[in-house]
């Protein structure tokens, strides 16, 4: 697909397609209050990845991973969605030992969790199963096969014990490997999409965010207390926002190591607006 400059470094909304996941609102929860500068839509992180590449939003918080699908994409610097060791919502659920996985069912909601279990595979696991897409029902993804990956806030509230399943933390599983963070999306776009204010009020909004975590669980909880002590413990305790110096060498390495897997035509550096 042909590249496409644009630029909105003058006023006027940009176009943001973000994710409804609990662990992208300390991103999006300034975002939703100043309709003048953006008008957000939410959809799974796919969904995102696809609505950026046809170009019909200006900015995505995407998987990571999609960097590597177009030479013009850029990060907004120092903004991200990461971990730095257990993240609890992205996950593999096995009824077998690692070493004895045959076939593993991948909800394809997120492309770079797909990536991440492919990578931990080959470099930490040393096995080789099948991959198939599936839905997100975990139920029927370990009746059906050995083990499957599951993302998200369905990843964050499932109950392993109940299905009879180990839950194997993917975000733990790559510091342990690394000793780096995982940084699993960011906001992206094409070179030109966003000047200089823009890249402030992303990054001022990332920090209003992480100063709302009781709000933004007292949200997610919905008047359920169980519900919204569970989403606050996860924000202060799995997440990790922001693009710093680790988080940029833990990605340029996943990109890396995706790239040496044929999931992307070649190695690219990170750039950013």
């Amino acid at each position: 697909m042909p590249s496409t400059r644009l630029d909105r470094s003058g006023d006027g909304p940009v176009r943001l397609g973000a994710v409804g996941y609990l662990n992208a609102r300390p991103l999006t929860w300034a975002l939703d209050r100043t309709p003048d500068r953006w008008r957000v839509r939410y959809d799974l992180p796919a969904v995102c990845a696809r609505l950026l590449y046809d170009n019909e939003v200006d900015l995505g918080l995407v998987p990571s991973i999609e960097y590597l699908r177009c030479d013009d994409y850029r990060f907004v610097p120092g903004v991200g969605i990461g971990s730095r060791g257990p993240v609890a919502s992205v996950a593999l659920f096995t009824r077998r030992p690692i070493e004895d996985i045959r076939h593993i069912a991948l909800d394809t909601s997120s492309r770079t969790s797909v990536t991440l279990i492919r990578v931990l595979c080959q470099r930490r696991y040393r096995i080789t199963p099948e991959f198939v897409p599936h839905g997100p029902d975990l139920a029927a993804m370990v009746r059906d096969y050995d083990a499957g990956l599951l993302i998200g806030d369905p990843a964050l509230e499932a109950d392993a014990a109940a299905l009879g399943v180990t839950k194997i933390d993917l975000g733990e599983e790559w510091t342990d490997m690394t000793r780096l963070p995982f940084v699993y999306a960011a906001w992206t776009g094409r070179a030109g999409a966003i000047g200089a204010d823009q890249v402030r009020w992303l990054r001022e909004a990332q920090a209003e965010g992480t100063a709302s975590y009781p709000a933004i669980a007292a949200e997610y909880g919905s008047n359920d207390v169980a519900a919204t002590d569970r989403a606050l413990g996860y924000l202060r305790d799995n997440m990790r926002y922001g693009l710093g110096a680790d988080e940029e060498h833990g990605l340029q390495l996943f990109l890396d190591y995706a790239a040496d897997l044929g999931l992307a035509p070649r190695r690219r550096h990170l750039e950013f607006f």
